[in-house]
């Protein structure tokens, strides 16, 4: 074996934990960067919120106006109010909703198949019961963050019954799932409870077979289905009688595919009604509630609160970061000082924990310039929409504004996700604004966006008895003078949650 000296030049990439902080940092949506902040401030005794309005020493972004039309700077001015952002997100929240379509739903008869509740009403029939709580409205109470469990175990009060009937009754309402549904057999739970013991299974389930019955005449109606079919015939059973509710009761019965597909002249032969009776009993059918239980649920609203707040300023826009998301951060000058006379045993762990300090403090400030940056130039690329609305959105790509800013398209693309802008047209997240290119006649490109709102726009206009096949809207696209194939078109339109033509035919 021969040994010698021999020289390498090679270059290797190294991310500091620095480095690895503001990549990070960078990819949080906003309510992940306050949880961080938290976390930091309960580790960190360096770091503390400063009490003042952030300024350039303690936080590290200075803001001033400048229109987007101008050459663009690094900072913008942020100065809305808190009640004008969360009035901008809560109105905008509801504008970039997807389009109100035509009467359509299906279902199956199964809970995880059951319709979009969007296309259902909420006109189920109100019990008539002598329970204590049957004055109550279910809408009253789920104000108040009652849950459906708590609900039904305050009409169980109001009940006689036994020891082991109650506990039955009890065992029942723990058992529905949210949307008010009772997913296991009788069976099941029996035998989940007796174990081995058969005869022990046999009694308690001919005490859930009880209970099930009281269960399913509370309120809500329809609560403690099995399935899609016997909600429907739960809320259908306290309804006025008429010959529309009663052929309702009996297309309950039959298969839910025949309801998802409104085939007519199938039910009625089945049921034994004629068409006119039947079309009444599909629109009974569309204001009940799929899911009775869902209304108690205690789901947080999910209010998005934009990060990049765009409005009209003379001929152009500005662009500001929404000061209310921006965490007002410094370092504790009391034990940065103190730091400073300590010489002793243990200073430099400390000197370690205040350089932490100052290093999250800037990633924060640079996360925030960033989402700037790359704001300012997607409203500069994109100034039609702002104007125009949808349809006026050209395409655009990562690699485009990754160029523009001298930053990298891996960057651009944790800038644009789970980030929000407020705009006059709604809150979008920032990578709404970036769309794949379709060829034009004249040799152009049309937005995906665009192409997807003209489809809106086509299906909201069509005559509800010959709705437009995916053929016809891609040929109405071609009049336009865009090239949408056929299976384009059925993904744009899926995309946008709106059925088939045969979905959307009106009776």
């Amino acid at each position: 074996m021969k040994q010698g000296l021999s020289l390498r030049v090679s270059q290797h990439l190294a991310l500091t934990p620095q480095l690895q902080q503001s990549i990070r940092l960078l990819q949080l949506s906003t309510l992940e960067l306050s949880q961080e902040v938290e976390q930091m401030l309960d580790e960190n005794p360096f770091l503390e919120i400063a009490e003042e309005a952030a300024v350039r020493e303690d936080f590290g972004l200075e803001q001033t106006d400048t229109p987007v039309s101008q050459d663009i700077r690094e900072f913008e001015s942020a100065t809305v109010s808190v009640a004008t952002s969360q009035n901008d997100a809560e109105s905008s929240t509801e504008s970039s909703q997807e389009p109100t379509l035509e009467e359509s739903w299906e279902g199956d008869g199964s809970v995880e198949s059951s319709p979009d509740d969007s296309e259902w009403g909420g006109d189920a029939p109100a019990r008539k019961n002598n329970l204590d709580d049957s004055d109550a409205e279910a809408s009253d109470l789920t104000g108040a963050h009652v849950s459906l469990q708590d609900y039904l175990h305050r009409q169980a009060l109001g009940l006689r019954l036994s020891e082991v009937d109650r506990a039955a009754l009890h065992f029942l309402i723990e058992s529905l799932n949210d949307d008010g549904y009772l997913e296991d057999s009788l069976a099941s739970l029996a035998a989940g409870l007796a174990g081995s013991d058969l005869e022990q299974a046999e009694e308690l389930e001919q005490h859930f077979a009880i209970t099930l019955k009281l269960l399913q005449h509370m309120e809500p109606a329809g609560v403690g289905a099995r399935h899609l079919a016997e909600c429907l015939s739960l809320q259908l059973r306290d309804a006025e009688p008429s010959d529309e509710t009663r052929a309702a009761l009996a297309m309950c019965q039959q298969p839910m595919e025949l309801l998802a597909k409104r085939d007519v002249k199938r039910l009625a032969h089945l049921c034994g009604f004629t068409d006119d009776v039947i079309k009444g009993a599909i629109a009974v059918i569309a204001r009940l509630d799929p899911k009775p239980g869902r209304r108690f649920v205690n789901v947080e609203r999910n209010l998005i609160v934009p990060d990049v707040i765009v409005v009209k300023s003379g001929r152009g826009f500005k662009v500001s970061l929404n000061r209310e998301v921006m965490p007002r951060l410094r370092v504790q000058d009391m034990y940065a000082n103190a730091l400073k006379q300590h010489k002793g045993q243990g200073g430099q762990a400390l000197q370690q924990r205040l350089q932490e300090a100052r290093w999250f403090i800037k990633n924060i400030q640079q996360r925030f310039d960033t989402i700037l940056r790359v704001s300012s130039a997607i409203v500069e690329r994109q100034k039609n929409f702002f104007t125009h609305g949808e349809l006026a959105m050209r395409p655009l790509v990562l690699r485009e504004i990754a160029d523009e800013l001298g930053l990298h398209e891996s960057t651009i693309s944790r800038v644009t996700t789970a980030k929000y802008m407020s705009t006059p047209f709604g809150t979008f997240e920032l990578k709404y604004f970036f769309g794949s290119a379709l060829g034009t006649e004249t040799g152009g490109n049309a937005s995906s966006t665009a192409v997807r709102a003209l489809i809106k726009q086509f299906v909201a206009s069509e005559s509800t008895k010959k709705p437009l096949s995916d053929n016809q809207i891609a040929e109405m696209l071609k009049e336009q003078g865009i090239e949408c194939a056929r299976r384009t078109v059925a993904k744009y339109r899926e995309a946008l949650r709106i059925a088939p033509a045969s979905l959307r035919k009106a009776l």
